[in-house]
């Protein structure tokens, strides 16, 4: 088992609760086959976590400070990251080969586009090279503007008028050739924070294409994906990871994680998912979640699973244990093996300069 003790960004308090990355025996060597590593956002604690392995074979963990850090996109190159009341845009300053202190890629911030306390969650690059957000807190898909807060592009048929008072809890997003064409959401209400009392039974998907819903009765979905021509979906009030049945237009389980799940991503044969505790004690006690820890002996757990989409078992797992207990998203890093960033809480930003191609003045 390998067991990481992460050294903080910034000195803190001997007696603030330690945070520990446990991974399982097999971890690190499927990230070393599939020529990936990971990203993580914790939101709550604020934290982005770079998840890589050494030449050793241990794991590597990065992390950097933001605010409520929430969804993440990412392609060769760039990762983009929304926090609190930005959506940040990194850059990997490194050549193909390159390297700085060991790690292979170095994510530098190079844009920021503020756009207010949305509670923005999922986000992606459209096929236009559009930053497309989900806005819950205006119950909305939206892109980034350069002279307001946001740009609304679609919202719920039931939606009235796009008021700050999250409705809905519109979540998730999955695209279609680079087209949003699903989204998730808690319950279908147009009265202030109305979710709150369908969180159980209310949630469905819609498709985009003619407002139309495709499943519903779910238990506080997230993360809708389309991966191998399947619309992938976590229900987190149940702790299941599955799939949409579109003809039967149904949710069907494939497998249960000790944990709210929220955050998807694939590699190969493939999925990763993440897992959460409750901000308080109590919070699963009315979810089904809770019902099927008690049943199967398990505690509820903070993480990563993988699960073999072939057999549809975790197959290895990552568990954070200490003063982080949510994550909220998911990215894969193709073809990286030891990745780090940069932020705004040390110096180091004032050093990390780099120089692009000469261009005319004409």
């Amino acid at each position: 088992m390998n067991v990481t003790e992460l050294v903080p960004e910034t000195e803190s308090d001997s007696h603030e609760p330690q945070l520990q990355f446990v991974a399982s025996p097999g971890f690190t060597g499927w990230l070393a086959e599939q020529h990936v590593s990971i990203a993580l956002t914790s939101y709550r604690s604020g934290k982005l976590f770079l998840i890589g392995h050494n030449l050793d074979g241990r794991i590597s963990i990065f992390e950097r400070t933001f605010s409520r850090c929430m969804g993440m996109w990412t392609d060769a190159q760039t990762l983009w990251v929304a926090s609190l009341f930005e959506i940040h845009r990194f850059e990997n300053i490194l050549p193909r080969g390159g390297s700085h202190e060991g790690y292979d890629r170095c994510y530098v911030p190079r844009q920021a586009f503020v756009t207010g306390d949305l509670n923005v969650h999922d986000i992606a690059i459209n096929a236009h090279g559009q930053l497309v957000f989900v806005n819950t807190l205006f119950n909305c898909l939206a892109s980034v503007s350069e002279t307001h807060s946001f740009d609304p592009l679609w919202q719920p048929p039931f939606i009235e008028t796009l008021t700050a008072e999250d409705r809905c809890h519109l979540n998730g997003m999955a695209l279609e050739r680079g087209v949003p064409r699903y989204v998730s959401m808690f319950a279908a209400t147009n009265e202030a924070q109305g979710w709150r009392q369908q969180r159980l039974s209310g949630g469905r998907v819609l498709d985009l294409r003619d407002d139309t819903v495709i499943v519903d009765g779910l238990a506080m979905p997230h993360s809708p994906r389309l991966y191998r021509d399947r619309l992938w979906l976590l229900q987190s009030g149940t702790g299941e990871f599955g799939y949409v049945d579109r003809h039967q237009n149904c949710f069907v389980p494939l497998t249960f994680c000790p944990g709210y799940v929220r955050g998807l991503e694939f590699v190969g044969d493939y999925a990763v998912v993440g897992l959460s505790k409750g901000r308080e004690e109590n919070l699963f006690q009315e979810l089904p979640l809770h019902e099927r820890l008690e049943q199967s002996g398990q505690s509820v757990r903070c993480g990563v699973c993988v699960i073999d989409l072939r057999t549809c078992e975790v197959v290895h797992t990552l568990w954070i244990e200490g003063v982080v207990t949510q994550l909220y998203d998911i990215a894969v890093l193709p073809g990286v093996v030891r990745p780090m960033a940069v932020g705004f809480k040390t110096d180091e930003i004032q050093r990390m300069i780099s120089v692009g191609p000469k261009r005319s003045l004409a």
